[in-house]
């Protein structure tokens, strides 16, 4: 864990999937080191010894939750159907990387561009704002992958161009589709990554989208579990919260 999450934040990839990772690896690396010395200290303490045990525990049954989750996530994305017809597509947003889209929101726009292709009458729509340091919008580069690696012409495409999270890409999105006399209990498309279709659906739904057709991205590899693990703290916060 510790070398998955220093590798990553060097790599510019901070956030708590990667932070996490490395805090955690870092405490059981020191603690592997000095377990003799640990348990020769416990055992002349014994109410830190209680708690020390506890916190195994805990920490034992936040390991569990994760997995479930992880579970979860991967079970859900097996069951999706996206043969159904659509009459829009909204391509959410996952960062930008030097002008061009990270990794991960490639990932998105070619399932996005996939699904276009299939579903030729369907309107798209990317989403995302501009950043501290970028000179394009984040919807900007991706009509623009859109239409360089696929060649989808920019007539169809919609930018949302002023959102920074996931509520305001679908919030914003319904003006779009209002103007485009796309109702909200039609069949609307929404691609993400894998990790992200739980808790863009349940956001969606809050929001008055009635008809949502889930289609998931894959993660790159060298990143997914860290993506998830930050996932899995945005679902409570999400709950929290009151989003969904």
């Amino acid at each position: 864990m510790f070398c998955d999450g220093l590798w990553l934040i060097l790599h510019n990839k901070i956030h708590l999937g990667t932070v996490l990772p490395l805090l955690l690896g870092f405490v059981l690396l020191i603690h592997a080191i000095f377990y003799r010395s640990i348990q020769h200290f416990l055992a002349q303490k014994v109410q830190l010894k209680v708690l020390y045990q506890w916190a195994w525990g805990g920490f034992l049954l936040w390991l569990i939750s994760v997995a479930v989750f992880f579970a979860y996530i991967h079970q859900h994305t097996q069951q999706q159907n996206t043969e159904q017809t659509v009459q829009a597509i909204i391509i959410l947003g996952s960062g930008i990387q030097n002008g061009q889209p990270s990794p991960t929101l490639a990932k998105r726009l070619d399932q996005g561009a996939e699904l276009a292709q299939q579903q030729t009458k369907a309107i798209l729509i990317v989403t995302g704002g501009i950043g501290y340091t970028e000179k394009q919008t984040e919807a900007e580069i991706m009509a623009k992958y859109l239409y360089q690696q696929y060649n989808i012409p920019l007539q169809r495409i919609y930018l949302e161009d002023k959102s920074t999270s996931t509520e305001l890409n679908l919030l914003n999105s319904k003006t779009i589709l209002k103007y485009q006399n796309i109702p909200l209990s039609a069949p609307i498309a929404i691609v993400t990554s894998d990790f992200h279709t739980l808790r863009a659906a349940a956001i969606a739904k809050k929001l008055g989208y009635q008809n949502v057709i889930m289609s998931s991205a894959e993660t790159p590899l060298n990143t997914r579990y860290n993506a998830w693990l930050r996932e899995y703290f945005a679902f409570i916060s999400g709950w929290i919260l009151q989003e969904y």
